[in-house]
């Protein structure tokens, strides 16, 4: 990395130096960030503003670094005029606040002239945040759905319903169970988890072979993997 302070001894006006290579440098390491957040969203779109703002917050965060530098004053006065701002901007992912927060460390870092701090804390931030996108860290299971039918009160063959449950699904759980027609059919909702090698469509065939009363049958499934 380049040494400051040679440039701080040469050059004829070493505070501008100062204030540039710090804007120069929070700027590119935000600037990774911000990439890296683009790479790894999940979801239908991410907002241009926000990845604006995570360059622009290093920024002003390293400027303001400077600025109070060692000064206890100017540290309390900054801290009141910031008291006065509102900020309501509310996340809904906890990896957006993270992002922000990782912006905001690079920015004060090279406000503090931590140079070498900001850049490794910085790349191995980034680093990171593409290890976890690209593996299954913290995944539990491939499918994740509703399962809805309703059955005849007088069917005796309910009793298979717990047994096909239990071929196909991971996991189940009973969620509403509700009479229907003056108590003549039953209103089942199931949380299900499909097992690795068994399909939703095998499951509904063989559960309207077993339970012959079964009508509106339906599984609702989403990948757990494409979050919105």
């Amino acid at each position: 990395m380049l040494d400051f302070s040679i440039l701080q001894t040469t050059s004829p006006d070493p505070a501008v130096l100062a204030a540039v290579y710090t804007v120069l440098v929070s700027f590119l390491l935000s600037t990774m960030v911000g990439i890296a957040y683009i790479k790894t969203f999940k979801g239908l779109s991410y907002s241009h503003n926000y990845v604006q703002g995570l360059i622009l917050s290093s920024i002003v965060a390293a400027t303001v670094m400077q600025a109070i530098g060692d000064s206890l004053a100017r540290g309390l006065g900054m801290i009141g005029a910031l008291a006065i701002i509102r900020f309501r901007t509310s996340f809904k992912d906890p990896k957006d606040i993270l992002f922000m927060f990782a912006a905001l460390a690079s920015g004060i870092s090279c406000g503090v002239g931590a140079y070498s701090i900001a850049v490794v804390g910085t790349t191995g931030f980034v680093s990171i945040a593409f290890v976890l996108h690209y593996t299954p860290l913290g995944q539990t299971s491939y499918f994740d759905g509703m399962l809805r039918f309703n059955i005849e009160n007088s069917d005796e063959n309910r009793t298979e319903l717990e047994q096909i449950l239990k071929t196909y699904c991971k996991t189940f759980a009973l969620i509403t169970l509700r009479d229907m027609k003056q108590g003549e059919r039953l209103d089942y909702a199931y949380h299900v988890k499909l097992k690795k090698n068994k399909t939703d469509a095998d499951m509904i065939r063989l559960l309207l072979e077993k339970i012959p009363s079964v009508k509106g049958a339906s599984l609702m499934l989403q990948e757990t993997t494409v979050e919105l």
